[in-house]
C-alpha cells in the first residue's frame, strides 16, 4: 500500500508503531528529503501541530549517503544545521534493522537524540524520535 502524509497524521500512535515493525530498512537515502513532525497522532491536534512545526521550526533532512551524514532543515529559512551519523542498526522498538541517525557525536544541542527510519514507499520514511531511550515523537520524510 502507498502511503501520504495525511494518511499518517490521521494514524494512532499503535498504527503508526505497527507500519514502523512492518517495513523494511531500505538504503540510506540520499538527497533533500521534506519532514513532517507527527505529534499526538490520531488527534485532531496533528495536522495544526505539523503545520506549525514545518513553519516555524523543522523543514526536512539533507542527507549525504557516501559520507554517512545529513543536515536538518531548521527555522524558518530552512537552513542546514544540527548534523547526525547515519548507518544501519538495531531497532530500540523492535530489534530490527533500521537506518539510525545518530548525534550524540556531531551535536551539542541534539547530543541525547537518536532516530530511526524505515522505508513505507518508495522516497518514504517513517521515523521515530528518542531521547535518550525515551520515545519522543513520530516523523515522515519524503524525498
Amino acid at each position: 500500500m502507498a502511503y501520504d502524509v495525511p494518511q499518517l497524521l490521521a494514524m494512532t500512535q499503535v498504527q503508526l508503531d505497527d507500519l514502523f515493525r512492518s517495513s523494511p530498512a531500505g538504503e540510506i537515502p540520499n538527497g533533500v528529503a521534506h519532514g513532517t513532525a507527527i505529534i499526538a497522532p490520531g488527534t485532531k491536534y496533528t495536522e495544526s501541530i505539523a503545520h506549525i512545526i514545518n513553519l516555524f521550526g523543522w523543514q526536512g533532512k539533507t542527507f549525504d549517503a557516501q559520507k554517512g551524514v545529513l543536515k536538518n532543515k531548521v527555522l524558518v529559512f530552512g537552513f542546514e544545521a544540527v548534523v547526525a551519523k547515519v548507518y544501519k542498526d538495531k531497532s530500540w522498538l523492535d530489534g530490527e534493522e533500521c537506518i539510525v541517525l545518530d548525534y550524540s557525536d556531531t551535536s551539542l544541542i541534539a547530543h541525547y537524540i537518536r532516530d530511526e527510519i524505515r522505508l513505507i514507499g518508495p522516497g518514504f520514511y517513517l521515523g521515530k524520535v528518542y531521547w535518550g531511550k525515551e520515545r519522543l515523537i513520530d516523523f515522515c520524510l519524503q524525498f
